[in-house]
């Protein structure tokens, strides 16, 4: 088990900042306990400022890195993919005993992958609210009353609605 450290706090911020590992995979990774964890976050405030900062600057990395890709998504991109076509020769290596090949074609194809119509929306609607809402607007003119029908059940619905949430009546297809 890993004592208290500022290796073992190196390797536990480095961890955070490179990956959005848990705290269960980060104390078996370092080899503590997640009590240990915790409460050297609760007991050292090196510690939980290391934690807080390293929480931190992965948010920072993966706010970059998802306005990148959105980016590509609304712009559209191209890939290259490469392919290679080969060919068994029948003779084997003599070292690894593995087939040997002949490369019979090499191919590279470009992709063209459109603008995504999603995240065209997404980007409109909250970089630009103003002009494009993803929202209908319901506005009423006038005078608007509400009908009450309250007043014309007996005292006894009334208790009944109060304690079920709903009114049964006589011909009420419910009673049998």
């Amino acid at each position: 088990m890993a004592k208290y450290s500022k290796k073992v706090i190196e390797k536990i911020t480095s961890l955070i900042k490179e990956d959005s590992y848990t705290i269960a995979e980060i104390c078996l990774k370092v080899g503590i306990s997640e009590r240990s964890f915790y409460n050297w976050q609760k007991n050292s405030a090196e510690f939980a400022d290391a934690i807080k900062r390293a929480e931190e600057e992965f948010n920072s990395l993966l706010v970059v890195e998802a306005k990148k890709s959105l980016m590509k998504l609304v712009k559209g991109y191209t890939v290259q993919e490469k392919k290679t076509v080969t060919a068994d020769t029948g003779k084997k290596d003599e070292h690894t005993g593995k087939p040997i090949v002949k490369v019979k074609e090499h191919s590279v194809i470009e992709k063209h992958y459109q603008p995504n119509p999603t995240a065209i929306i997404f980007t409109l609607t909250n970089r630009d609210p103003d002009n494009w809402k993803n929202r209908q607007e319901n506005n009423f003119t006038g005078d608007i009353t509400l009908k009450s029908e309250l007043e014309k059940l007996s005292d006894e619905e009334l208790e009944t609605i109060i304690q079920n949430g709903k009114v049964e009546h006589e011909s009420s297809p419910d009673k049998a």
